[in-house]
């Protein structure tokens, strides 16, 4: 069946940086588009960022735009997250989600002050 992990997250203060990682299996991975997705504490979901199947179109929220990269490797069925210059408003948890279908755990970012 299909699975998402992720990983990666932690503690980190702001300025710093973290890379979550989003093993996955039971689908063509190389054929879907792949989000990442966060929710803060109390608060609804909020898309983050996507990529498609080939990796060739990438999309942001203006909120982590220019600081976020989303990336996928197909040969590992695997999808990251690289976070620079993190925020306070960044913390939550971090989803990753096969074209907004399938879900993981999501793992939790938090921003020491």
């Amino acid at each position: 069946q299909v699975q998402l992990v992720e990983s990666g997250g932690g503690l980190v203060q702001p300025g710093g940086s973290l890379r979550l990682s989003c093993a996955t299996s039971g689908f063509t991975f190389s054929s879907e588009w792949m989000h990442w997705v966060r929710q803060a504490p109390g608060k609804g979901l909020e898309w983050v960022s996507q990529i498609k199947g080939d990796g060739r179109a990438r999309y942001y929220a203006d909120s982590v735009k220019g600081r976020f990269t989303v990336s996928r490797d197909n040969a590992k069925n695997t999808l990251y997250l690289q976070m620079n210059n993190l925020k306070p408003e960044d913390l939550g948890v971090y989803y990753c989600a096969r074209n907004l279908a399938s879900w993981g755990q999501g793992t939790q970012v938090a921003i020491s002050s």
